[in-house]
């Protein structure tokens, strides 16, 4: 039986759970597809894939047997020295889904040190070359992860100014469209030859409030820094294992990055896990006789059997026909709801990709994840037996892959009366 007494002892710091309480924490016993239940029976709709990992619903039969197989053979050993076959399939599996420029895997612990690991081989890679590139470029209101590395070149906000000066500067461009392309292109022309890295959330900026940007006027700006000789890392923690509607960001590009990132959805949300892949042009620069060249970075579960072991059973199942057809079918009906957002008086700013529909309730307060509105949305949500966890006054559904049209259908029902109830 779940403790109640001691649940304050395990939130997280959040504004919807208050740092100074956690009387209203909801103790989740039990998890099956697309539903989460509470310790009174009570069933939720996890309608943001309990935050964005949870690529085909919670406790998925196929990987925990995986994963139980796996328990009984090998657990876990130092991957320092030694190798796995599940760490061995996995490269092999995921490489064959990516740009063909990606041909080497390094194994983190999650999306912030997928991230971090991405940094130091860019920075390294010049300085195993001796060349002076220290500079680092990235989108204006980035979010790139929790640890300093990964503050550094995610937006400066209310979650990195407690940290100020102890990040590293890091020079922050527009995302790209045809109205600013001429002025992104020259303002990173001119110092080009200092750049260690361009870092960039492809198509969808999840954190900072789903913000997007077309897969065209990125691929054009990605162009302009491959000529400029950039190396390029596309942090696809988030948009990666089929939320843009392909199996990967990189899909919508003509234009290939040099290093990519993965964690969340990479083991359907069984456990956790980071990768950083990157090109044999980038891991060259680390292949010496000279120890000093190493890339001096590891984790004690690195590559773990077990994630390793889920990861390989949550991407069977992503290939199976009936998953993509479950994301294209997802897509649609996300393409239909909006239209009919679009038309509601308290609505404004419908914006989608694949699987990801978002949009925004007006208030007069000013748009921020500190918006008063998104505790009063997200109690009434859960009131209503849906997980929705607003960005402030921004709303968005990134569902699991089973949900069905009827619990899409009974989402967007309740959102058009959420709406109705709140109407000014």
């Amino acid at each position: 039986m779940y403790n109640l007494k001691s649940r304050d002892k395990a939130v997280n710091w959040h504004p919807y759970t208050q740092m100074k309480t956690a009387d209203d924490a909801i103790p989740i016993i039990r998890g099956k597809g697309v539903y989460l239940y509470d310790n009174e029976g009570k069933k939720y709709i996890d309608a943001v894939s309990s935050w964005w990992v949870t690529l085909h619903g919670h406790a998925h039969p196929y990987i925990a047997e995986q994963v139980f197989q796996q328990l009984n053979t090998l657990e876990q050993v130092i991957f320092a020295g030694f190798t796995h076959e599940p760490a061995i399939q996995l490269s092999e599996n995921l490489l064959q889904l990516l740009p063909e420029n990606q041909q080497k895997v390094f194994y983190s612990d999650n999306g912030s040190t997928a991230v971090e690991v991405a940094l130091k081989m860019c920075i390294q890679y010049a300085y195993n070359q001796e060349k002076a590139k220290t500079k680092i470029i990235a989108f204006k209101d980035a979010y790139h992860g929790d640890t300093f590395g990964a503050m550094s070149v995610s937006g400066r906000s209310a979650w990195t100014q407690p940290f100020g000066e102890m990040l590293f500067e890091v020079i922050f461009i527009d995302t790209p469209d045809s109205q600013n392309m001429d002025a992104l292109q020259s303002q990173i022309a001119h110092i080009a030859d200092e750049i260690a890295c361009f870092i960039y959330e492809p198509l969808i900026q999840g954190a900072a409030g789903m913000l997007m940007h077309s897969a065209e006027d990125l691929s054009e700006l990605m162009k302009f820094c491959r000529s400029k000789g950039i190396i390029m890392i596309q942090d696809e923690v988030f948009t990666g294992f089929g939320r843009t509607g392909k199996l990967f960001a990189a899909d919508h590009l003509t234009e290939q990055p040099d290093i990519m990132c993965f964690s969340k959805g990479l083991t359907g949300g069984t456990m956790p896990m980071g990768i950083t892949t990157c090109s044999q042009e980038i891991f060259n620069a680390f292949l010496s006789d000279d120890k000093y060249k190493t890339l001096f970075h590891g984790h004690s579960f690195t590559a773990n059997p077990l994630a390793c072991t889920a990861a390989l059973a949550s991407m069977e199942l992503l290939l199976k026909q009936e998953t993509l057809s479950s994301i294209d079918r997802i897509r649609v009906q996300h393409s239909d709801f909006s239209k009919i957002l679009a038309e509601h008086p308290n609505v404004e700013n419908v914006r989608q990709t694949g699987t990801i529909l978002a949009f925004e309730y007006k208030t007069d307060q000013n748009t921020s994840y500190f918006n008063e509105i998104g505790k009063r949305l997200y109690d009434e949500f859960l009131q209503r037996g849906i997980i929705m966890r607003p960005l402030g006054n921004v709303m968005y559904l990134v569902p699991p892959y089973c949900i069905t049209s009827e619990e899409l259908d009974f989402i967007y029902q309740n959102i058009l009366e959420v709406l109705n109830l709140f109407r000014k």
